[in-house]
C-alpha cells in the first residue's frame, strides 16, 4: 500500500483531480448497478441498448456537473473531515432526489417497469459509501497517526501540534523528548523527511512520515490549507544547509500563521530534558554556501581556556560567549558597558553553563577597569568585539567613535600585553578597506594598532614569538546583529512598511552570526600555531558574493508572507553620509594568502611601525581635546597605510574628502 500512496502522491495535482473525477463517475455507475442488483429489479429495457447507454451517459453527466457544483473536488483528500463527508452525503442525496424526480417525469409519458423508491434508497446508501470509502482509505494510508493534527484534544489545547522537517534519526530524538517532557509543550504529528529515498508512510514511534523530497513544499501547502490546528514547523539542526526548499518552506509556514523554529539540541535539566528550539531568524533567508564547522578543531582550541569577550553583550559578542561555553571553555568573562545587555545574555545562557559565566560592567576605554578585569580573571584569550558601528551616526559622533573603536582597542591591547595574555583577537570590518567613513577609518586604525603590536612581539631572531599574539579578523555584515539591515527591515515589515533602502544598486557581503563566530574562533586556533614568515596579523573571511540589498528586502517581505511593492512598499532614500555602494574585503595593496582552512584567508598588508602609531595616537588625542575634527581625520588618514612616497598626498586627499562630506551636513564641523 505504501507504493500505492507514493504513486498517487507523486502525480501532479491536476492529474490527481482528473483521476478522482473519473473514479467518482465509475462509482456512480457501480452504485446504479448495485442498487438494481440488490433490490432485484428487472428493468423493462435492455441496459446495453441505445436507450440504456443514453440513460447511463446522462446519469454520468448529471453526476459530474452536480459534484463539481457542490465543490467535491476542492477538498484536499488527506484532510477530508466531517464537513467534507457531509458534503459528499449532500451531493449523493441531491443526485438521488434528482434522478428520482427525472424518473417520475419520464414514467409519466413512457412506462418503465422495475423502478421504485426502494432502488433509489439503496442507490443513495451505496453511492455515498463507495464514493467516501476511497477518500477515507487514502487518508488512512497517507497520514495514519497524523490525524491528530486535525482533531486537537480539548484537554490538551495548550500542547502545540508540529510537523518536523529533517532527518529521521533526529526526528526520533525529538519525538522521544516531546513525549517524556513534563509539562508537555509540543506534539510531533508528522515527519517531513529530507533524506533521499526515505520511506513515505512508514512510522517512527507511531508518528508517520508524511512527506519526502521533492514534495516537501507541496505537502506543507496542503497541510496549511487543510487544517487550522497546525501550530509549528520544526526544522532539524543544519537543515537550512541541506535542502534547497528551506526558504520556501519558511515562507509557506509564515504566510499561513505557522510558527517556525529550529532544533539545536537538548538541554539536560535534572532527571529530564528540554528541547532547545531557536527562532528561525531572517539570517537564514538568503542562504550562502556554508562549510560545516570543524568542531573538533575549534573545540580543542577553546576547551579548558579562560576566555574574555569585550562587548560580550552585543550581537556578535553574545554568540561568541555562548559558543565558547558550548565548546568547553573553563570560564568566560563578559566585559560590557551595557547592564541590560549583560542581564539579557544571562537569561539566554543554559542553566548548566551559569557557573562558568562571569560578567563585568566596564568601559573598554577605562584602563583601570580593564586592567582590574584582566588581572582578576587571567584570560588565555581576549576577543575584542566592543565597538561602535553605525556609519551615519558615527559621522556626527566622531569623538565617541575614536574613543571606543581606536583608544578602546589600544587600552585593551596594551593591557593584554602588559598582563601577559597569550592571545588578543580584534573583530574588524570590511569598512576598514579604503575607508570613506569615520567608522571605516577608526576600524582601519584599530587594525593598524593590532598589526603593529603583532610585529612588535615577533622580533626575536629565532622567529619565535614573545608575549601576546595579536591578530585581527576582517569580515562584512552579519544577519541579525544589532542595527543590521536585516533587523531594520524586519521591524519595518512588521510595522507594515515602507521598507527603506538607500540605493537600489547597493550591495553588501552577508554571513550568519553563527558561521562568522566559528570562523573567528578557527582563525584564533590557526594563529596560535603559526610562527615566522607564515604568521599573519590579519585574517579575512570568505563571505561569498556580495548580495544586493534590494534582493534582501524583497526576499524578507516574501518570507513574511507579503508581496513586495503591493503589500509592503519599498522606498529609496539616497546614500547616507559615509556609506559606499559596494564594500570590499581587501585593498589593492593587500596580498591574499590561501590557507588550509575553508573560508579563511591570511592577509599581507602594510604595517605602520609602533613608534609612528604611538605618535599618531598622541596627535589624535590632542585633536580630540581641541575638538578639531579635520585634524583627527588627517591623523586617521595617516594610519591608513604605511609610509611610502605617495602616502602624504593620499592622506591629504582622504582627509579632505571625508572632511568636505562632513562639512556638507548642516550644523556639523
Amino acid at each position: 500500500m505504501t507504493s500505492y500512496v507514493e504513486v498517487v502522491s507523486g502525480l501532479r495535482p491536476k492529474m490527481r483531480r482528473a483521476i478522482i473525477m473519473i473514479q467518482d463517475l465509475v462509482m456512480v455507475l457501480v452504485a446504479v448497478a448495485l442498487s438494481l442488483g440488490l433490490s432485484q429489479s428487472r428493468l423493462s429495457f435492455d441496459a446495453l441498448s441505445t436507450a440504456g447507454l443514453a440513460c447511463w451517459a446522462s446519469i454520468v453527466l448529471l453526476s459530474h456537473m452536480l459534484f463539481r457544483y457542490c465543490g467535491l473536488y476542492n477538498t484536499v483528500w488527506r484532510f477530508a473531515s466531517t464537513p467534507d463527508f457531509f458534503n459528499i452525503l449532500k451531493s449523493c442525496a441531491i443526485l438521488t432526489v434528482t434522478l428520482y424526480v427525472v424518473s417520475l417525469a419520464v414514467r409519466s409519458f413512457q412506462p418503465v417497469t422495475g423502478l421504485n423508491e426502494r432502488q433509489f434508497i439503496v442507490f443513495f446508501l451505496v453511492s455515498f459509501t463507495i464514493i467516501s470509502a476511497p477518500r477515507l482509505y487514502y487518508r488512512f494510508l497517507r497520514d495514519g497517526a497524523s490525524w491528530r493534527i486535525l482533531s486537537r484534544n480539548p484537554n490538551n489545547a495548550a500542547i502545540k501540534q508540529a510537523l518536523f522537517v529533517g532527518r529521521l534519526g533526529e526526528a526520533d530524538v525529538i519525538i522521544r523528548f516531546t513525549r517524556t517532557a513534563e509539562p508537555a509543550e509540543y506534539s510531533i504529528a508528522g515527519i517531513m523527511a529530507i533524506e533521499n529515498g526515505a520511506p513515505l508512510g512508514t512510522q517512527i514511534q507511531g508518528v508517520p512520515v508524511v512527506a519526502v523530497r521533492p514534495r516537501l513544499v507541496e505537502v506543507l501547502e496542503e497541510y496549511a490549507r487543510g487544517t487550522k490546528s497546525l501550530d509549528m514547523l520544526i526544522f532539524g539542526n543544519g537543515t537550512e544547509r541541506e535542502i534547497e526548499e528551506y526558504s520556501e518552506l519558511v515562507r509557506v509556514a509564515r504566510h499561513s500563521g505557522i510558527a517556525v523554529v529550529q532544533f539545536s539540541g537538548v538541554s539536560e535539566l535534572g532527571q529530564g530534558g528540554k528541547l532547545v528550539l531557536d527562532a528561525v531568524e531572517m539570517e537564514t533567508i538568503l542562504r550562502r554556501s556554508t562549510v560545516p564547522s570543524d568542531v573538533e578543531r575549534i573545540g580543542g582550541f577553546v576547551s579548558g581556556k579562560r576566555v574574555l569577550v569585550t562587548g560580550g553583550a552585543g550581537s556578535i559578542g553574545r554568540i561568541l560567549v555562548k559558543r565558547t561555553l558550548e565548546l568547553g571553555a573553563e570560564a568566560v568573562l563578559v566585559a560590557d558597558i551595557s547592564e541590560f545587555g549583560i542581564f539579557q545574555l544571562d537569561q539566554q545562557v543554559d542553566e548548566k553553563d551559569h557557573a562558568r559565566l562571569k560578567s563585568r560592567i566596564v568601559d573598554v576605554t577605562d584602563r583601570r577597569q580593564i586592567t582590574r578585569a584582566v588581572t582578576d580573571f587571567k584570560p588565555d584569550i581576549i576577543f575584542h568585539a566592543a565597538a561602535l558601528k553605525h556609519v551615519p551616526l558615527l559621522e556626527e559622533n566622531w569623538e565617541s567613535a575614536i574613543q571606543t573603536n581606536i583608544l578602546g582597542t589600544l587600552v585593551c591591547a596594551e593591557v593584554a600585553a602588559k598582563c601577559g595574555v597569550p592571545q588578543f583577537l580584534l573583530i574588524s570590518s570590511d569598512k576598514a578597506v579604503d575607508p570613506t567613513s569615520v567608522l571605516g577609518m577608526t576600524k582601519r586604525a584599530a587594525e593598524q594598532i593590532v598589526s603593529s603590536l603583532h610585529e612588535t612581539h615577533a622580533t626575536e631572531p629565532n622567529g619565535r614569538r614573545s608575549g601576546t599574539k595579536f591578530i585581527a579578523v576582517r569580515f562584512g555584515n552579519v544577519f541579525g546583529s544589532n542595527g543590521s539591515v536585516a533587523t531594520i527591515f524586519q521591524a519595518q515589515i512588521e510595522a507594515g512598511g515602507p521598507v527603506t533602502i538607500t540605493d537600489r544598486r547597493m550591495t553588501r557581503y552577508f554571513m550568519t552570526v553563527a558561521e562568522a563566530v566559528d570562523l573567528v574562533i578557527m582563525s584564533a586556533a590557526d594563529a596560535e600555531r603559526r610562527q615566522g614568515k607564515d604568521d599573519y596579523a590579519i585574517y579575512m573571511l570568505d563571505m561569498g558574493k556580495p548580495v544586493p540589498i534590494l534582493e534582501v528586502a524583497e526576499t524578507m517581505i516574501r518570507m513574511a508572507g507579503k508581496s513586495p511593492y503591493t503589500d509592503i512598499p519599498i522606498r529609496f532614500t539616497g546614500i547616507r553620509p559615509g556609506e559606499k555602494l559596494h564594500e570590499v574585503l581587501h585593498g589593492g595593496n593587500e596580498e591574499i594568502v590561501a590557507l588550509d582552512i575553508p573560508k579563511i584567508f591570511g592577509l599581507r598588508t602594510d604595517v605602520v611601525g609602533w613608534p609612528r602609531v604611538q605618535a599618531a595616537l598622541t596627535s589624535l588625542q590632542a585633536a580630540m581635546r581641541d575638538q578639531d575634527k579635520a585634524a583627527a581625520l588627517a591623523v586617521m588618514a595617516g594610519l591608513h597605510q604605511a609610509e611610502e612616497p605617495q602616502a602624504d598626498a593620499r592622506r591629504e586627499t582622504i582627509a579632505k574628502t571625508v572632511g568636505q562630506r562632513v562639512r556638507a551636513i548642516p550644523g556639523k564641523v
